[in-house]
């Protein structure tokens, strides 16, 4: 099985890419997703101990815990210290189960795949990207969102063109979604057929 990573910077797109994925039938594991499920259950008790007051009935409060490591690098570290190993148990046990099944290809969509030394994790990378004055766009439309916001996000990723010139293959959302979809069945084409040893298309 070829484990792939999804990757991109805020606002590229990198949601609606993972279900273009998810569509065509690959198993896709979403950090994000996992990251909330943990909020309800396994890390709500270690977030709240960590950080008193971010809780409510047994549950991660997003935004009380934003407050207290947005812009705070060593709250932020502590907050890391505590998810990613859970998220990173979680997609492990994922890949086990869907190689177990045979799948020939599963998606891991890891927004901080390159910030996170996660490249060693996955066999080939998917940076989805898109021109910056429409990242910038996309990312101030979204509720409570603000330029300040969006600068301390950007700060903490890789840049693009870093993360572009790292990649296997990307996927530009800039294009319109209908050239992106055309991009992931290449991509799903060309790994199927290396996977069953043709030649890939």
């Amino acid at each position: 099985m070829i484990v792939l990573g999804l990757t991109g910077s805020i606002g590229m797109g990198k949601s609606t890419t993972a279900k273009m994925f998810a569509d065509a039938g690959v198993p896709v594991h979403d950090s994000d997703e996992t990251v909330h499920r943990l909020y309800s259950g396994k890390a709500a008790p270690l977030v709240g101990a960590a950080f008193p007051g971010t809780t409510r009935s047994g549950v991660v409060d997003r935004a009380r815990l934003a407050e207290k490591v947005l812009g705070d690098p060593a709250a932020l570290k502590t907050l890391e210290a505590i998810i990613h190993p859970l998220v990173r148990a979680d997609a492990d046990a994922f890949v086990a189960r869907h190689r177990a099944a045979g799948a020939p290809l599963a998606v891991l969509d890891i927004p901080l795949l390159f910030e996170t030394g996660g490249r060693g994790r996955v066999d080939k990378v998917v940076v989805v990207t898109a021109p910056a004055e429409i990242q910038r766009e996309r990312v101030l439309a979204r509720p409570g969102m603000s330029e300040a916001k969006f600068e301390a996000i950007l700060a903490k990723q890789v840049p693009d063109a870093e993360k572009r010139r790292q990649a296997d293959f990307i996927v530009d959302t800039g294009q319109g979604f209908e050239a992106a979809r055309a991009a992931v069945d290449a991509i799903i084409a060309e790994l199927s057929g290396e996977k069953s040893g043709k030649a890939g298309s």
